[in-house]
């Protein structure tokens, strides 16, 4: 998307990481000891489970194109999208364990990405491409990992104003997340109405079964149904705009980031729903 890509998109990211970071304090990784099943079931649901149902899921309905295959597995390897807190709150859930697997998968991924990403390229594409895995995982700590460092040392030094913005800045994401969406469909507008019908049919397919199965495996094995309605919006939210940013820098874009436009415009319709029916079960 030239300077949408290159320059707009990575600060785009940086920023929606800085703003994740204001509302996050040491005690919310603490939770990784205090609430450790919980923790883990959640953490293991979406940056293990979830890329082995989108590859389940694209080997079951083949696409036209290897790229929108490829597309699929970035959004199922991206993290948990800022906006899943919200829907959390919203549902009833567990809030606080929602922000510590927001904020712990953030870190994470700039490994996990890279790995998925590269390894799904080489399966799904037939060819091996020429990409430093542990370069580019360097280049998304820079604009994920460092952002969120930021507004954490922001929040414990300036935590009146961090707190003041906070709210702010979540709204400024969901605008930012939004232009990036539009700024994509505008680029690939010729192509994009058949590639949006079969990428958005699996991308549905993936959030739907996730949420499913996230739902079901975390009422066997967390505390209760406050932390299930957690898990599953962590694992049905991704963060859409870091799946394009790494479609239009590991592979220039083009098909590869259809996947991760038509899933971040499905998973909120499918938490508004999913929110509607639990928000009062206890």
């Amino acid at each position: 998307m030239g300077i949408i890509s290159e320059i707009f998109l990575p600060l785009a990211i940086a920023f929606i990481m800085l703003s994740l970071g204001l509302g996050l304090t040491i005690k919310d990784f603490s939770r990784v000891f205090n609430q450790p099943r919980d923790f883990f079931i959640g953490l293991s649901s979406q940056i293990i489970v979830l890329p082995i149902i989108g590859f389940i899921i694209i080997m079951v309905i083949p696409l036209s194109s290897p790229e929108l295959a490829v597309g699929v597995m970035i959004i199922a390897a991206v993290p948990g999208g800022a906006t899943s807190n919200m829907f959390t709150s919203l549902a009833k859930g567990d809030v606080a364990l929602s922000v510590s697997l927001t904020a712990v998968t953030s870190l994470i991924c700039v490994i996990t990405i890279p790995f998925i990403a590269v390894n799904s390229f080489n399966y799904l594409i037939g060819t091996d491409i020429e990409i430093s895995i542990l370069k580019k995982s360097f280049g998304l700590f820079a604009i994920i990992t460092v952002p969120t460092i930021i507004g954490m040392l922001i929040r414990k030094f300036f935590e009146n104003a961090a707190l003041n913005f906070e709210k702010k800045a979540k709204v400024i994401s969901v605008v930012l997340l939004s232009l990036v969406i539009i700024g994509a469909i505008v680029k690939y507008r010729e192509d994009v109405l058949e590639y949006f019908k079969q990428a958005g049919f699996v991308t549905l397919l993936l959030n739907i079964i996730m949420m499913i199965v996230a739902f079901y495996i975390a009422r066997l094995f967390v505390t209760g149904i406050k932390q299930s309605k957690c898990i599953t919006l962590e694992c049905g939210l991704q963060n859409g705009t870091i799946a394009i940013f790494v479609a239009e820098e590991f592979f220039n874009g083009g098909v590869y980031l259809i996947p991760a436009a038509t899933y971040s415009l499905i998973m909120f319709a499918t938490s508004i729903v999913f929110v509607y029916f639990v928000r009062n079960s206890t």
